[in-house]
Formats: structure tokens, C-alpha cells, sequence
């Protein structure tokens, strides 16, 4: 009998679609390798946008899907309450932390502030020594590049340690992240 519990992806990414389709393309892509691999899902418990198609693809391949959502944000992310595990937290803060309580992994798909926001605080969080755990940047069609641009002159500039960009990975293809977070968790 194998009890060792499924591995859990969490993935940030934004309420909106985005300018260009290949963004949606990858959020169902993402979902689609999450739920091919029986692996369950942790995310922001929205229904719209980048996080309603990574939440559906990953339901549509039969995923366990656990959503997390503040209760400020119900309305304008309208939380997808069909999940296996919908938690309403009071703050950001609290549902910062209970999605990286509860993920063995992390990828960043494109998305604005807020999905920064909790990226950055993850990747703080491995440079403080707080967690060890795979994190990816998936750079669609370069959308990433102004911020990997940016984490370069934060190094060269002496503000960030150069073997902190080992934190994270950067692919550019749902292939190149399939076979690296597959890795990652061997």
C-alpha cells in the first residue's frame, strides 16, 4: 500500500487573462501537467482569468484542487468555491502562508502585482533560510523579462547575492517546466 501523500504545486498567477492568449494557453497547460501527474493544485481560489483556467484544467484532469482566498477578495476574484478545499482567510498574509505551508513546489505564471507580491515573499522567505522547496518562473513569451533583467542589476548593483537567483528556476516552455519540477520532486 503507498501512503506517501501527493505532491502539491502551487501556482501564482493572475485574476486577469492578459493581453496575449498564449498567458490563458499557459495556465491550462500548467493545470493539465499538475492533474497528468496526480499531483493537487494550491492556489489563489479564483475563478476568473489566469487562476479560473489553471483551476479548471487541473478539475478537468480530475486534480485535487485546494484554493485559497481572503475574504476581501471573493468578490473581484470570485472564488471558485467548487474545489476540494476552499479556505477563507481574513488577510493576505494568512493566505501567503497557508499556500506555502501546504505546496512542496511554486511556479509563477504571469501575472501583476499581487502574484509579485507572493512570489517575492516566497523567494524571501528561501533567502532567510525558511523553506527549500523548488520554485519556477515559467516566462511566457518573455513576459518575465524586464523583472529577471531587474534581478540582475539588483546583483550587479550589490543589493542581492548572486547565488540567489539558484532560489529559482526560469523556463520557457510547459515541457522545459514539466521535466524540471518532475525533477525537482524526485
Amino acid at each position: 500500500m503507498n501512503l506517501q501523500r501527493k505532491k502539491s504545486i502551487c501556482v501564482y498567477c493572475a485574476h486577469r487573462d492578459g493581453a496575449k492568449p498564449s498567458y490563458l494557453q499557459a495556465a491550462q497547460d500548467t493545470g493539465e501537467m499538475i492533474a497528468r501527474h496526480n499531483m493537487r493544485l494550491v492556489y489563489g481560489a479564483g475563478s476568473v482569468g489566469l487562476m479560473g483556467k489553471v483551476a479548471n484544467s487541473a478539475q478537468s484532469g480530475n486534480a485535487e484542487v485546494f484554493g485559497v482566498i481572503p475574504e476581501h477578495l471573493l468578490e473581484l476574484e470570485i472564488g471558485k468555491d467548487d474545489i476540494d478545499s476552499f479556505i477563507v482567510t481574513e488577510n493576505m498574509h494568512e493566505r501567503k502562508k497557508i499556500m506555502v505551508l501546504n505546496s512542496d513546489a511554486f511556479i509563477l505564471l504571469p501575472g501583476g502585482f499581487g502574484s509579485l507580491d507572493e512570489f517575492f515573499e516566497l523567494i524571501t522567505w528561501r533567502q532567510l533560510g525558511l523553506h527549500n522547496k523548488p520554485c519556477f518562473i515559467f516566462n511566457v513569451n518573455g513576459y518575465w523579462n524586464p523583472l529577471l533583467k531587474l534581478i540582475d542589476n539588483q546583483i550587479s548593483e550589490g543589493f542581492v547575492l548572486s547565488n540567489n537567483k539558484s532560489f529559482f528556476s526560469v523556463v520557457e516552455s510547459i515541457d522545459e517546466l514539466e521535466t524540471k519540477l518532475i525533477q525537482s520532486l524526485s
